[in-house]
């Protein structure tokens, strides 16, 4: 892999790792590859929305997912779209909490927060990260 080839994407551990696969699948990620163990539970799944990939397995422990404070968690997945308010929808729709709805921003995009299933931070926003300044 060359350095220019360098990409980020996100892992996690799930209590209800299928139910976080549904709730993807619900916001238009397509499963893309997935191994069972002979115990039912996912040893890693990888699902992809346009260039964003999620990868996840089955907790193999009882990991705490930080509390809501405020409009956050401390630290959460960023979803660059399009489509901010269609996202938000599907995502509460899917099970998801909102934390804020779609809102325009004082620097020129538009955002919205919710929480998945397990508590987990998901931010939806017009904003490309890497390409200069927010507004």
């Amino acid at each position: 892999m060359q350095p220019d080839e360098t990409s980020l994407h996100v892992y996690l551990s799930c209590s209800d790792a299928p139910g976080a696969i549904g709730w993807l699948q619900e916001l238009g990620f397509a499963t893309t590859a997935r191994q069972d163990g002979e115990d039912g539970r996912v040893v890693h799944a990888e699902l992809r929305l346009g260039h964003a990939v999620v990868m996840l397995a089955s907790s193999d422990a009882a990991y705490d997912v930080p509390p809501l404070k405020g409009v956050s968690t401390g630290a959460g997945a960023y979803l660059a779209t399009p489509d901010v308010d269609g996202l938000y929808d599907r995502a509460l729709r899917a099970g998801g909490r909102s934390v804020f709805p779609p809102e325009d921003t004082g620097w020129g995009t538009r955002r919205a927060r919710v929480l998945d299933p397990e508590g987990r931070e998901w931010s939806f926003g017009s904003h490309r990260p890497g390409q200069g300044r927010t507004g």
